[in-house]
């Protein structure tokens, strides 16, 4: 295995989306596009389907340094309220393109910390989304929670809007690491929120652990597992530290880079905590995320079903994502588009009336084969290379590129089906690289990517 990092431990996407966001074609695209694209898929699919909505509530009281989200650090609650106002004009701007009423089949609110927010302002603002809409008999709701301002009226304010699933940000439980990441909480407080939400009906609740932060050690890994396992979650996100401060700056300086682990030792904390999740009996699930065997996410995963967009692994699909806030994406499957992050930017063109996307991405035939083999790679560890046309294959030597892996024991190819091994699914981001082929036609200069181990 050492020698296998070494060699495949390159820059490299995460793939929650094909086009990868820096090979977006900006200059081919526009809002018009969008709107146009946009509405032509809600047509198609809004009866069949539903609709899914990511909110970005991207306010946090302190910066967490390992973060590489979109975030706004502030005290000030009293931005909670205009906020607000501004995603239900935006939500507004969209029902104004649809001629039908978006039947609402997924809702999730990520940030920066979505719990920053009261109680009663979330209700503001999901009883404002659902006056306009119809809420799909098995729609999907769920949101991300900090464990120190998670009360016990946040879970019961929106279990009784209809949220089932929340995701609790644990990290690492040691000390030394919650320090240098800026990310003090106590397992009690993480217990507490969990007991709530079990207790109140919760049918999925979720812990975030991250591996390859600084100062971490098999026996902080060992630890933080072992507490996490304790409290029974339902499933488990296990990611990768993406170290990338010349893209977030200071955010990601808050420590040396020597003080990160690297390659194999950084292998080493992600087997042992595999290995600990496996042995209480969760089961992985697409790269990084771990379920019971009960959890809808498994279930999915079971029956082909799994689904993976820029909220990372879902168990529901829909072909339209609308997303709302300040660096919102939205997806409407052949088209990509993102939301300004410049928050004044952000708020001057809703006031101007105008859906608040600056960039964007118009999916070719190409790109929309591309993104079902990665997918499929992603949600299931196979894909047929049947899809791919004939010409493709010597272009980009698919099959030569292929056969590496296939001797290093990684991948194997059954008549047109391309399967990763158990021993390859460390390398998944790797092996996708091979059909990548925007990347492979223009290899960046400077490094966009986080290492892929």
């Amino acid at each position: 295995m050492s020698s296998l990092i070494q060699k495949y431990n390159v820059p490299g996407p995460r793939y929650t989306s094909y086009p990868t966001v820096p090979y977006w074609e900006a200059a081919s695209f526009s809002l018009d596009l969008w709107k146009k694209n946009c509405k032509k898929c809600f047509d198609l699919t809004n009866f069949k389907e539903g609709i899914s909505i990511y909110i970005h509530l991207p306010f946090c009281e302190s910066l967490c340094t390992f973060c590489g989200c979109h975030k706004r650090i502030t005290k000030r609650h009293e931005v909670e309220i205009p906020y607000i106002d501004l995603l239900l004009k935006e939500w507004q701007l969209y029902l104004d393109l649809f001629e039908n009423t978006p039947i609402i089949k997924e809702i999730h609110l990520g940030g920066g910390t979505p719990t920053f927010f009261s109680p009663e302002n979330l209700e503001q603002l999901i009883t404002g989304l659902f006056e306009k809409s119809i809420i799909h008999k098995d729609c999907e709701m769920s949101f991300e929670a900090h464990p120190n301002n998670t009360t016990k009226k946040h879970l019961e304010v929106l279990y009784n809007l209809g949220f089932r699933r929340l995701s609790l940000g644990v990290q690492d439980y040691d000390p030394i690491v919650q320090k240098v990441i800026n990310r003090n909480q106590t397992f009690h407080s993480v217990a507490k929120v969990t007991i709530w939400a079990k207790e109140i009906g919760y049918t999925s609740i979720s812990h975030d652990i991250i591996y390859g932060l600084p100062f971490q050690t098999l026996e902080s890994i060992k630890d933080t597992v072992e507490k996490t396992k304790s409290l029974n979650p339902d499933r488990l996100a296990f990611y990768s530290y993406a170290h990338v401060p010349w893209i977030k700056g200071n955010g990601q300086r808050g420590f040396n880079d020597e003080d990160v682990p690297k390659d194999e030792f950084k292998r080493e904390l992600y087997e042992l905590g595999k290995k600990l999740l496996l042995e209480n009996e969760f089961i992985e699930i697409g790269m990084d995320h771990f379920s019971t065997s009960e959890d809808a996410l498994y279930q999915s995963y079971i029956n082909n079903d799994l689904n993976r967009n820029f909220m990372g692994y879902t168990s529901s699909k829909t072909e339209v994502l609308i997303g709302l806030g300040v660096s919102s994406i939205s997806d409407s499957w052949n088209a990509f588009a993102q939301n300004s992050k410049d928050f004044k930017e952000y708020e001057d063109l809703i006031h101007q009336g105008k859906i608040p996307v600056v960039k964007g991405h118009i999916l070719n035939n190409e790109d929309l084969i591309i993104r079902k083999v990665i997918l499929d790679l992603m949600c299931q560890f196979k894909t047929n290379l049947g899809l791919i046309p004939h010409h493709y294959f010597e272009e980009f030597k698919i099959l030569e590129n292929l056969e590496e892996f296939i001797q290093d024991g990684l991948v194997e190819i059954k008549d047109t089906e391309l399967y990763i091994l158990e021993e390859g699914k460390p390398f998944i981001r790797n092996i996708c690289m091979v059909f990548d082929f925007k990347l492979k036609r223009n290899k960046p200069n400077t490094q966009l990517f986080s290492m892929t181990i």
